[in-house]
C-alpha cells in the first residue's frame, strides 16, 4: 500500500472524533452530518500531498470540513450556516485544540431511529424544524402541553437508550 495514504489513515482516524465534533456542530440532521464527514474523509486523501507536516493536522481537517459543510448547505439549497465566518473560524480552532465531544453521543443516531414514527416525527418538528411545542400542537391537533410531555417521554427514552448502549460499549 502506498505509504501515503497509509499515513493519511493514520492520521484521518486520530482526527475523525475532532472533525466529526466540528461537524456536528454545524449540520443537524445525522444523515447530513454523516454525508458530511465522509465527503471530507474523501477531500482529506485527495488533498493529502498539500498537507504540511509541520502543521497540525486536526486543524488541517477540520478546515477541509468547514469547506464541506458549506458545500453541503449549497447543496441542499439551505440557508447559509446560523453563523457568521468568524464564528465558524472560531468553532474550527476550539475543536481542533478542545477534546471532541462524549463518545455516549455517537449513540444517540442509532437510538432515534429505534423511536416509533411517531416519536421520530415529534423529534424531527422540534429539533430539526426547531419548533415549539404549541407550533408543534398546531400543526398536529395536540395541545401544546401534551406534546410538551410527549417530548419529555421521548427525551427520556433517548436518554435511557444512550446510557444502555454505552454501557453495553463499555464507555
Amino acid at each position: 500500500m502506498n505509504p501515503a495514504v497509509v499515513e493519511a489513515t493514520r492520521l484521518w482516524t486520530l482526527a475523525v472524533p475532532h472533525v466529526s465534533a466540528f461537524v456536528t456542530s454545524l449540520v443537524r440532521d445525522f444523515q447530513d452530518r454523516d454525508d458530511v464527514l465522509q465527503e471530507t474523509a474523501v477531500a482529506v486523501l485527495n488533498a493529502f500531498g498539500r498537507y504540511d507536516p509541520a502543521q497540525p493536522f486536526v486543524a488541517w481537517a477540520i478546515g477541509i470540513a468547514r469547506n464541506q459543510v458549506r458545500l453541503h448547505c449549497r447543496r441542499k439549497n439551505r440557508e447559509r450556516i446560523a453563523f457568521d465566518s468568524d464564528a465558524v473560524d472560531a468553532l474550527a480552532h476550539a475543536f481542533a485544540v478542545v477534546p471532541p465531544h462524549d463518545p455516549r453521543l455517537d449513540h444517540l443516531g442509532r437510538c432515534v431511529e429505534a423511536l416509533d414514527p411517531q416519536a421520530k416525527e415529534l423529534c424531527r418538528l422540534r429539533y430539526e424544524l426547531d419548533l415549539k411545542p404549541a407550533r408543534i400542537g398546531e400543526r398536529t391537533g395536540t395541545a401544546a402541553n401534551a406534546v410538551a410531555k410527549a417530548l419529555q417521554r421521548v427525551r427520556d427514552r433517548l436518554r435511557a437508550c444512550v446510557e444502555r448502549k454505552a454501557l453495553e460499549a463499555g464507555a
